[in-house]
């Protein structure tokens, strides 16, 4: 199947989406080769699968991509605690198939828990299985009326001897009804707020568990809805303290924002070596599209935009591997602006190709699909904004408290109280 440019996603190429030039001063001799690594692998084994995903077969395909994946090694920096290697991987596999990137980020959310909560015998259960390819991983946090507000989910653990009873409904859950095991989120004090929550691995099968039904995007990607209807989990099943449920939450996406980045990125580079390559190779009233001024101010605006989102990408991560305890603003910045700007490459690249842009089988078509949901999961941009100005005014007030100033009263509406500018969470 031909994409918008008349080359096949199999074709992809390093271009653009495989230059890790602009981010080099943050990655050392290691990340540099595993970025060749992982880059050749995305296109020559994960690119000639990436058309063949629609809604209806994407559960069977997030399977086998995790396995492909997996026995390939892409999962292995999560496991090293390697946040650079992976942003790397993330933004080389989302070039090539946003699929697959789910399927990696899902990897990362289910398995990150179990490495900074879990005890010895649930990372070696669930967690190095996972690294592997062997177990498909979910996280489930949102209900259908706590998203962006985590300390306001319902669904209830009850605690009865050496278990606890899980009932409530999650929903918009990425591999739900597929995935091994469940990293799940669940309310065990009724009145302690976000510390009245505590983590849990459900492993599919159990009883009780229920895979409520199929959600569709607008790309393809394996989403669902679960219940939990008398769910009896053994205490040994819970991730980290009782009523550390809300910490195990913020710690992981701290730790896995930048990634979301990163693989905007990569859909990004991808878009503009796609505009860019059409740019030089169609011709309209004599010339080519690249002699245009319109035409050349969006690309140069699309690879400045690339170029700093990379740069604040890969400086959280940079950031974070160099040992800093929390990266809750920097992780915030990355995924903000990163995101964002790939809509806006991705959206001019649409307008460079023309009615190319838009032909459903198309590279860009299929990016435009898919880096709309990078907005909004693991914090949508807005929240990302009230993390940051949290960060920045807390700051503000301490340096003002030290100099001997008055300081305005702290906020207190729940947008100013956003996840993870409290400093509830370690990371």
């Amino acid at each position: 199947m031909s994409d918008a440019g008349g080359r096949g996603a199999g074709a992809a190429r390093p271009g653009l989406a495989g230059d890790v030039g602009p981010v080099r001063a943050f990655l050392e001799p290691r990340h540099v080769a595993w970025s060749e690594r992982a880059g050749a692998f995305a296109r020559q084994v994960l690119a000639p699968r990436a058309d063949a995903a629609t809604d209806q077969d994407a559960r069977v395909e997030a399977r086998a991509l995790l396995a492909l994946m997996g026995s390939a090694g892409l999962f292995q920096p999560i496991g090293d605690r390697d946040l650079r290697a992976c942003c790397l991987a993330r933004e080389a596999v989302a070039a090539v198939s946003p699929l697959a990137d789910a399927v990696w980020a899902l990897q990362g959310l289910s398995v990150t828990p179990l490495l900074l909560f879990g005890s010895d015998a649930q990372r070696a259960r669930w967690a190095g299985p996972a690294l592997r390819g062997e177990l498909m991983g979910a996280f489930a946090i949102t209900e259908p009326d706590a998203g962006s507000d985590v300390a306001s989910l319902v669904t209830t653990a009850r605690r009865d001897g050496d278990e606890w009873v899980l009932d409530g409904h999650k929903h918009l859950i990425s591999n739900a009804g597929i995935a091994d095991f469940h990293v799940v989120l669940a309310r065990s004090a009724p009145d302690g707020g976000s510390r009245g929550i505590t983590a849990f691995v459900v492993p599919a099968g159990t009883p009780g568990l229920r895979f409520a039904g199929a959600q569709v995007l607008s790309a393809p990607h394996p989403l669902g809805a679960l219940a939990f209807e008398g769910c009896r989990v053994p205490d040994d099943h819970r991730l980290g303290p009782e009523g550390g449920g809300f910490k195990v939450a913020m710690a992981t996406l701290d730790r896995l924002r930048p990634t979301v980045g990163a693989a905007a990125c990569g859909m990004a580079a991808r878009a503009l070596d796609e505009a860019l390559a059409h740019a030089l190779e169609r011709r309209q009233f004599g010339q080519a599209l690249a002699d245009f001024q319109l035409v050349r101010d969006k690309l140069g605006r699309s690879a400045i935009e690339l170029t700093a989102a990379r740069l604040l990408v890969y400086r959280a991560a940079w950031e974070k591997d160099a040992g800093a305890e929390r990266i809750t603003s920097e992780a915030a910045m990355a995924k903000a602006f990163a995101t964002e700007a790939a809509q806006r490459v991705i959206d001019d690249a649409v307008q460079i190709l023309g009615g190319r842009g838009v032909l459903a089988d198309g590279v860009v078509d299929r990016l435009y699909r898919s880096i709309r949901a990078l907005r909004i999961y693991e914090g949508a941009t807005e929240i990302q904004h009230l993390i940051v100005a949290g960060q920045l005014i807390a700051g503000a007030e301490e340096a003002r408290r030290g100099a001997g100033a008055p300081t305005g009263s702290a906020p207190s509406t729940p947008a100013a109280r956003a996840p993870g500018d409290a400093g509830e969470a370690g990371a």
